[in-house]
């Protein structure tokens, strides 16, 4: 698709940023909605992170995501917060208004329970505790999410309990933190259970967890999506567990950000799926 000087201009902004598939993302939606707009990586160093955030007014960009390392560093970049970002003290997501001032914006937990909803859409929040493995950035916006949905009750474990309470804390509401070594015991009784580590990630060794404590009625969800199927869902689903794999968080997080720097709301569909696994 050719663009014109009048384009607008929204990117991703990491380091390193060679593997995001968001560019393919959004370009795909622009291209199918006939959209005079292009989406660029924008790989930035370490530390120019802060400067790189402040000049987004002065080089026309309307706004763009921010993924690893520039998160936190977005939050406290940025000149006002989406009540999402406030809880979540972090922001995926910049938008520059009319005047170039800047906010942040948060749509993680949006994307987790969209692709939740999607790959099972009988899940109810209602249905029982939800177990969350992890305590990092991914973890704090699956907990927020699931509180706010109406989950009974949170079992967080990381493997430093520390981090996990932490975590807790600052989130407050019905959280428990569980020893990593009794992780498995926190699967008793279970609806939902979310992997938020790279465990499983394509060159990280798998998670460590066995499931047989965990009800087959339970869901199990892995945010991982290199490759789709990770070693938690192979297992889950061989046991009979509902399961929903990682991608569909990616595409859905992105929907509301592309409708505020595009002015379209865009679609996740089975094809657009297909397009971005292919990246």
């Amino acid at each position: 698709m050719i663009i014109s000087a009048k384009a607008t201009l929204a990117g991703v902004m990491g380091w390193p940023i060679g593997h995001s598939r968001s560019p393919r993302l959004h370009n795909y939606w622009l291209q199918q909605y006939g959209i005079d707009g292009a989406y660029v990586p924008l790989a930035v160093p370490p530390e120019r992170g802060e400067q790189a955030i402040r000049a987004l007014p002065a080089l026309g960009f309307r706004g763009c995501n921010v993924t690893v390392p520039y998160k936190e560093l977005a939050y406290r970049t940025v000149d006002r917060l989406d009540p999402m970002a406030e809880r979540m003290r972090a922001v995926n997501a910049i938008v520059v208004a009319g005047d170039g001032s800047l906010e942040g914006r948060n749509t993680d937990g949006f994307g987790f329970l969209e692709n939740l909803k999607a790959g099972c859409p009988d899940w109810s929040a209602a249905a029982g505790p939800a177990v969350v493995i992890g305590a990092g950035g991914a973890a704090r916006a699956v907990v927020v999410s699931l509180l706010d949905a109406g989950v009974p009750e949170v079992r967080l474990a990381n493997r430093t309990r520390a981090r996990a309470e932490e975590l807790a804390a600052e989130i407050g509401g019905a959280v428990t933190v569980v020893d990593w070594v009794s992780r498995e015991t926190a699967l008793e009784g279970a609806a939902l259970l979310v992997n938020t580590t790279t465990q499983g990630m394509a060159g990280q060794p798998p998670l460590d967890l066995d499931l047989r404590a965990l009800p087959v009625t339970a869901v199990v969800n892995d945010i991982v999506y290199v490759p789709l199927t990770t070693p938690l869902l192979a297992a889950a689903a061989a046991r009979g567990n509902r399961v929903v794999d990682g991608i569909g968080m990616l595409l859905h997080q992105a929907r509301p950000a592309f409708a505020a720097w595009f002015g379209a709301e865009p679609q996740v569909t089975p094809e657009l799926r297909r397009f971005v696994l292919e990246g």
